[in-house]
């Protein structure tokens, strides 16, 4: 505790032992690891900076099923309406 406000730091907000507490980021910070950190040395800061907001861009928002959508990936959900509008026209 007194290394964390040391350095301004907060610690986590969830008690010891509460498991769902990070799991989505332990999730996500896996998948990170699996699918971009790991499949290559980086030479530069910028060079993996790029590599992990593709990735979230390309395919870990595109993949991941989202609530506000029905628990659909923007691609289904897309494909979906795009359907609804051409039988619409």
């Amino acid at each position: 505790m007194r290394a964390l406000k040391r350095h301004g730091l907060v610690g986590s907000m969830g008690r010891v032992g509460a498991a769902g507490d990070n799991a989505a980021m332990e999730s996500f910070f896996s998948l990170l690891q699996n699918n971009v950190l790991d499949r290559k040395p980086w030479a530069t800061r910028d060079e993996l900076r790029m590599a992990i907001v593709t990735w979230i861009e390309r395919t870990y928002h595109r993949r991941r099923r989202q609530s506000r959508l029905g628990r659909l990936t923007p691609v289904e959900f897309e494909t979906m309406m795009n359907t609804q509008v051409a039988l619409a026209a």
